[in-house]
């Protein structure tokens, strides 16, 4: 596990999760929201890709592993190409909301209320399997549709404010070749890689979102995940996913 100070920088996440997944209604069923904050440049983090790649091989369905790059390790030497500011001021506000002195790699939050280091596959999977026995009245649907250069998401819900939706286009797989840095020489495989996020408050129970469309990948690789948070305690209530059409 590699710390952070909060006045230094901030955080990463991933899934198997094949193309044919179906949208998911969560009104009854329980669901987990794995968000993994790591990065390329981190040496303890190639297994924590392991570990929620493995647990999405047991359990697809109604379990949503976002793989979220910081970007606070790429003065190392290696800039990691996945990573983004904003999951580093995400990771950020998971650390105030969990009263965190530090932030770190690799960190693992489930349901936006519970933490712990990403790389302990124990904690994981105990925590997945207790949060997918509660009970669900919040649900989400959505669909997703690619046009030219953009996808266009909509969504469908029964939560209201203070609640907010967070959307991610998260890449199913991708693969680096690591020149630099601590993972210098190693190729690192990664699943459910965020390319995109947006958080949206309320103004409507029906709505869609615009996304740029990643680069250079096909739609087939690709799929949409949305959950509603608490804007106060983050907790998370609600998760969908859907292909991209």
């Amino acid at each position: 596990m590699r710390m952070i100070n909060f006045g230094v920088a901030f955080f990463m996440f991933a899934s198997f999760a094949t193309a044919n997944c179906q949208n998911q209604d969560t009104t009854t069923k329980g669901f987990a929201v794995v968000e993994l904050f790591t990065s390329e440049g981190c040496s303890s983090c190639p297994p924590a890709d392991i570990a929620v790649a493995k647990l999405l091989n047991d359990h697809n369905d109604n379990v949503y592993v976002l793989g979220f790059h910081v970007d606070y390790w790429n003065y190392l030497g290696w800039k990691d190409i996945f990573s983004d500011a904003a999951y580093s001021t995400r990771q950020e506000q998971y650390g105030h909301a969990f009263q965190l002195n530090s932030v770190y790699t690799p960190q693992i939050v489930v349901n936006g209320s519970t933490q712990f280091v990403g790389s302990n596959e124990a904690a994981l999977r105990r925590t997945v399997s207790n949060d997918l026995k509660q009970p669900v009245k919040t649900f989400i649907k959505l669909t997703a549709k690619s046009n030219d250069n953009h996808i266009n998401i909509t969504y469908n819900t029964n939560a209201l404010s203070p609640d907010q939706l967070n959307i991610a286009i998260v890449q199913l797989h991708a693969e680096s070749k690591v020149q630099r840095g601590e993972n210098a020489g190693k190729i690192l495989e990664h699943v459910n890689v965020v390319r995109d996020f947006k958080t949206i408050n309320f103004k409507s129970t029906t709505g869609n979102v615009d996304f740029v469309k990643p680069q250079a990948s096909s739609k087939d690789n690709f799929i949409a995940v949305a959950f509603i948070q608490n804007i106060k305690s983050m907790k998370i209530s609600a998760a969908a996913k859907t292909v991209i059409e």
